[in-house]
């Protein structure tokens, strides 16, 4: 399916992945975890997917409902957790929960002993130091962590490929105030800067996301201005210039296709880069708003808690997983996309 969309150069790389065994499988099993996360919300939350009650079907997960809707005296949402609602609702119709019934901030009151607690049937990873089902704030973690490391990863790579283009391309004292200016740039302690920028304000998801975009964008500058300086005196480059085409389209119509393939087997890399940036910022307490689904902030939880091993075992074995699969697939792009690996199965 998906060697039908591509050209015969692009379908001999996808074959060329596909060969590679372990970053092919590590491709699908990330995406379905990925995939998966996206619809936490109906996977693990503390309403249910579907209420039948009296004869009408209610979907609490995509509306709010008043507990007067179901027979309460309160107007305010029902709490479907609660014993009083579940008994109103269950007299007279049923309730379809998530295969986890906790959202990441639902604290379980009735827990067999005080939290954290281990691992039960309720719980099936155990509970944090605040009573919340481990297994859902994992599932949420997972989430936000991929989706702020492709975010950073997207934006980097485009400030790092226009930087590095700029600086292949014109080359002369454009190149040489760039890279002066990243050797400087570069020279900063950028984990102790984004500690010391998180401290003045409370970071969000964006915010925390504009800091760590001011010094990730130069992990690739290099390599791309690196075909850049190759690419621009090749012969299909001085034929577009002799045509008079325009150096943007010269650029990044002609030049940058080419240089993409050995860019993109470093953004696996990169991603997971910015994972473990993220967890570190986590852990170290400078990142995301307290409360936010972290694995760094379990990691620290799990610090906290030596007595509960359930807990930093749960958020190291996520990220070690996490972070292997990018790994491998990361590896496996850089097979498939090495022009050596291709001389050799021509």
């Amino acid at each position: 399916m998906v060697a039908a969309i591509l050209n015969p150069i692009q379908r001999r790389r996808w074959q060329a992945f596909k060969a590679n065994r372990r970053g092919y499988v590590s491709l699908w099993l990330f995406l379905f975890l990925f995939i998966m996360s996206l619809g936490a919300e109906v996977i693990s939350n503390d309403k249910p997917l579907l209420v039948r009650f009296q004869g009408e079907f209610y979907v609490p997960i995509l509306r709010s409902y008043p507990e007067t809707t179901f027979g309460g005296i309160f107007p305010t949402e029902a709490k479907y957790r609660d014993p009083y609602v579940r008994e109103l609702i269950e007299a007279d119709g049923w309730m379809l929960w998530p295969l986890v019934p906790y959202n990441y901030k639902t604290i379980n009151y009735d827990l067999p002993q005080p939290a954290p607690s281990p691992p039960t049937w309720e719980n099936l990873l155990g509970t944090d130091d605040q009573g919340r089902d481990i297994l859902a704030r994992v599932i949420y973690g997972f989430r936000i962590s991929v989706l702020f490391g492709l975010v950073l990863t997207v934006a980097s790579s485009a400030v790092g490929i226009v930087v590095g283009a700029l600086q292949g391309y014109h080359g002369g004292w454009v190149d040489i105030l760039g890279q002066r200016f990243m050797e400087i740039w570069q020279g900063l302690p950028v984990l102790f800067l984004l500690i010391i920028l998180s401290s003045f304000v409370q970071p969000n998801f964006w915010w925390l996301l504009g800091i760590m975009l001011l010094f990730s964008w130069m992990a690739l500058v290099d390599l791309v201005r690196a075909e850049f300086l190759r690419g621009r005196n090749l012969e299909y480059v001085l034929a577009a210039r002799a045509l008079g085409l325009s150096d943007r389209v010269i650029m990044f119509k002609h030049i940058l296709p080419n240089a993409m393939v050995s860019t993109v087997t470093f953004m696996p890399f990169i991603l997971s880069g910015s994972i473990t940036t993220l967890t570190a910022l986590d852990f170290l307490g400078f990142g995301l708003p307290i409360g936010s689904p972290s694995l760094g902030e379990l990691l620290s939880q799990g610090k906290a808690n030596l007595q509960a091993p359930w807990i930093g075992f749960t958020a190291f074995i996520t990220l070690a997983v996490m972070l292997s699969l990018l790994v491998f697939i990361g590896e496996g792009l850089r097979d498939a996309l090495d022009p050596r690996h291709e001389a050799g199965r021509g």
